[in-house]
């Protein structure tokens, strides 16, 4: 069963290849993935390692964890599940009318 890490502190200049090749001595890597932002496509300094049991998890936890790397010491942990999002969307999940959220009565018309 794969095992995801999460990876943190990752100097900005970290891409997905250069991820797998700080874990590629820890066993197999599935996937190797570093967060970038959807506007600007810089890294956010952290990313995501799946490695293919919970024994080579585990190895890579021990030995990369407090790593330096490009003067940084990256954080390597079990990764959490990905918590539910509420979409409030646009207008903050309220209605789209007064100012108080709610939605106006358009029943008496325009005037």
């Amino acid at each position: 069963m794969n095992k995801k890490l999460y990876v943190g502190n990752l100097p900005y200049a970290v891409n997905d290849h250069k991820l797998r090749e700080i874990f590629q001595d820890c066993g197999q890597i599935e996937t190797a993935q570093v967060i970038v932002d959807k506007f600007s496509g810089n890294s956010k300094g952290f990313g995501f390692v799946e490695m293919s049991n919970e024994e080579e998890a585990k190895t890579a936890v021990e030995r990369i964890n407090e790593k330096e790397i490009d003067g940084r010491k990256i954080v390597v942990n079990e990764a959490k599940p990905m918590e539910k999002r509420h979409n409030k969307g646009k207008w903050g999940g309220k209605g789209h009318g007064d100012k108080r959220g709610g939605k106006k009565n358009f029943s008496r018309g325009w005037w």
